[in-house]
């Protein structure tokens, strides 16, 4: 019963954080054209925030690692990040590059792969990999088909931006590891 009430009042404040958030695009709107949502946009953002905030909740409110929470709540914003640029403005080019769909990929190894290892560290290592390697897959793809030929995408800029993504699915995946062994050691000790 104790671990309902504190989910809760999570879930409420994960809740209005998301309506505060959505509130500075809306108010933007009111000063200024350069912000344009439509409706479907503010109702995929909150379900975007929304989603992400509660797969947090939810897979880590029984775990007692740290380490476990914090790789969780890495890889959860690795993908939100990824899948809000890639949504606004595009990874390669701009957004509506048909390469830019892949990284869609990206995410679904990431889902499929947390829920096929039920969350557990050990699986979250191998996903994380694999997802870091699909994304440089993509980069090199992109740089070998010639997408940096059309602007705004230069080599550098598709390196550093794919660079950024693998690192943190990298450093994410380690987190995992590191987490594992913890909780391996926790159970010897016992």
């Amino acid at each position: 019963m104790n671990t309902e009430q504190p989910l809760s009042k999570h879930l409420i404040y994960l809740s209005a954080g998301t309506a505060i958030i959505l509130l500075i695009p809306f108010t933007a709107m009111q000063f200024t054209s350069e912000v344009m949502w439509t409706l479907s946009d503010f109702i995929f953002a909150g379900i975007l925030i929304l989603g992400t905030g509660y797969t947090y909740l939810f897979v880590t409110r029984k775990s007692g690692s740290s380490a476990y929470s914090a790789a969780i709540g890495l890889a959860l914003g690795t993908g939100f990040v990824l899948t809000w640029s890639n949504l606004a403005v595009g990874i390669i080019g701009s957004e509506d590059k048909p390469i830019n769909v892949w990284y869609f990929g990206v995410i679904a190894i990431g889902i499929i792969g947390s829920v096929i290892s039920r969350f557990k560290a050990e699986g979250m290592v191998i996903t994380l990999f694999v997802a870091a390697f699909t994304q440089a897959l993509i980069a090199a793809i992109a740089i070998f088909g010639g997408y940096y030929q059309s602007p705004p995408s230069s080599v550098l800029e598709i390196l550093g931006v794919n660079g950024f993504f693998v690192t943190l699915w990298i450093v994410s995946a380690l987190m995992f590891k590191y987490a594992a062994q913890k909780e391996a050691e926790d159970h010897q000790s016992e």
